[in-house]
């Protein structure tokens, strides 16, 4: 019974990690990379549609991103759609695709970019902590439901501590590794 609770939640706290990789993976920093732009929602035919869903989003060089829509008519959603996002990048629109040159970052938009990295992170520690109460929530009543011993309880909430800090640790490591990219030139 505990091992089942241990398991999901281990499922949960590695998908709350994982999101947290892919969420910082849209923060800019400096160099051209698709994920940047890639779930930008555009207003397509009056549905919003993420970008890489009517678009192909390519880096031939190091600070240029192109966007290649499969439908030529999309281009100037598209276009509002970056303009309108907190990416702070300026389009530039030929008639067949879109440029996007990612120019080097200021230091103080690296200080504003690690705020947001360290929200982010925070963000998750809270995810993290939250589905650990809620397990040992679970724990506590399959316990008074005397599905199992106060002594296995106890090592499964011992468990539950471990996987917890495990998870968060592995948030910490991927926020630092981001906050690294920002800040080298």
């Amino acid at each position: 019974m505990s091992s089942t609770i241990l398991g999901v939640v281990d499922k949960k706290m590695k998908a709350a990690a994982e999101g947290l990789k892919q969420e910082l993976s849209t923060i800019r920093t400096g160099r051209a990379s698709p994920a940047l732009v890639e779930h930008l929602r555009v207003d397509y035919a009056d549905v919003p549609t993420p970008l890489n869903q009517i678009a192909g989003i390519s880096a031939p060089e190091a600070r240029l991103l192109v966007i290649q829509p499969w439908d030529p008519g999309s281009l100037r959603s598209i276009e509002q759609a970056i303009q309108k996002s907190d990416l702070g990048l300026n389009p530039i629109n030929d008639g067949r695709l879109i440029r996007l040159n990612i120019p080097p970052l200021s230091e103080e938009r690296r200080q504003d970019l690690t705020k947001i990295v360290h929200k982010r992170l925070e963000e998750r520690r809270v995810v993290v902590r939250n589905l650990r109460r809620d397990a040992l929530e679970e724990l506590k009543k399959a316990e008074k439901a005397k599905a199992f011993s106060q002594d296995e309880s106890r090592r499964a909430q011992d468990q539950l501590q471990k996987l917890t800090d495990t998870y968060v640790a592995v948030a910490e490591k991927i926020a630092q590794e981001k906050e690294k990219e920002l800040m080298s030139v």
